[in-house]
């Protein structure tokens, strides 16, 4: 009995060691096996809802550009059916929303990263030092209104912005759900810019605005991202091609043909009042008027209505968020 209980005691160590390799062992082969699965699942399933389901974000740009544009964009996230935004850190109205935001952590805040000032007399500029990145500044300490007139964009610049941005944005209590790219230069530019989009994401652990709509036309971008990269399936903006008489047929018409996935659909919000119009007036792209016939739509019962009549769920960059990291 004594050398059986010598031996039981002695091999104790290993025998538990052994079940603990195992149990890693088992671990490991599940983690495995629930990535396969997952992997195998459309974004519409990783969110809980059938393959055929059509998903939608309402996804409201530019906040922080105005007081008018931060107005109606409250405005049209308390109907909800305006559910997302982002903020434009580096505008002038940036302090506005980030209180709210602060105030109001449930709602769907991304950070719109900007690095382009496109008005004449409305302007913004970096939030890290000018001297730091001046290659994204004018001769008068502004981003430049359009890059195809500025020098060679430095990445090593960019990433410097995008993470004071970030920072900034943290600092004054906001708690982003996702980024995305004003003017879509991130998207655009090249690979190495969408390169420097991805790292930056990556470093802070959130999602970011890609679709699949975009990879015929840039082919770098799906081959510069990783296998836990959240894609949306597609999105939908307006063109400055439609008028404003046919404003509400366009979206009518897009949700009417809405296809199963998660879809974006990219609006504009603002009141069409003297500080949006005086902010804007250079031009009608994106201007007041423009705005305000985005705010019109997407706040109307008609919207709610076609929403139900097509069977379209609202979803959130929260909710996608979740699905990358629950």
């Amino acid at each position: 009995m004594k050398f059986d209980h010598y031996m039981g005691s002695k091999n104790r160590p290993m025998i538990r060691g052994r079940i603990t390799i195992l149990l890693f062992f088992c671990l490991a082969c599940a983690l495995l096996d629930a990535h396969a699965q997952d992997a195998g699942k459309t974004l519409a399933e990783r969110l809980g809802f059938s393959r055929d389901a059509k998903l939608l974000i309402v996804h409201a740009d530019d906040v922080g550009v105005t007081h008018s544009v931060n107005s109606a964009t409250i405005k049209a996230l308390d109907t909800g059916l305006v559910n997302s935004a982002s903020i434009m850190v580096p505008c002038p109205w940036f302090p506005e929303i980030a209180d709210y935001a602060k105030s109001h952590p449930a709602l769907d805040f991304g950070l719109h990263l900007t690095l382009t000032s496109e008005r004449i007399y409305y302007r913004w500029g970096p939030v890290a030092s000018k001297d730091r990145v001046s290659g994204l500044v004018d001769e008068n300490g502004y981003f430049h209104h359009d890059w195809t007139l500025s020098t060679k964009i430095n990445p090593q610049e960019v990433e410097l912005e995008l993470r004071a941005q970030i920072d900034r944005a943290y600092a004054m209590g906001i708690h982003p759900t996702h980024l995305d790219s004003h003017q879509y230069r991130l998207i655009s530019s090249g690979k190495d810019l969408f390169e420097v989009f991805l790292r930056v994401a990556h470093a802070y652990k959130l999602p970011f605005f890609v679709a699949r709509d975009w990879f015929k036309e840039q082919s770098y971008l799906e081959s510069s991202l990783t296998p836990a990269d959240i894609v949306l399936d597609h999105t939908i903006t307006i063109a400055p091609t439609v008028p404003p008489e046919k404003w509400a047929e366009f979206y009518k018409t897009a949700l009417r043909n809405l296809q199963p996935g998660v879809t974006e659909f990219v609006i504009h919000v603002a009141f069409a009042d003297d500080e949006m119009k005086a902010a804007t007036r250079e031009r009608d792209t994106w201007g007041a008027a423009w705005r305000q016939r985005d705010f019109d739509f997407f706040t109307s019962s008609e919207f709610r209505q076609l929403l139900q009549e097509q069977n379209i769920k609202l979803v959130t960059w929260r909710q996608l968020a979740n699905t990358a990291h629950p």
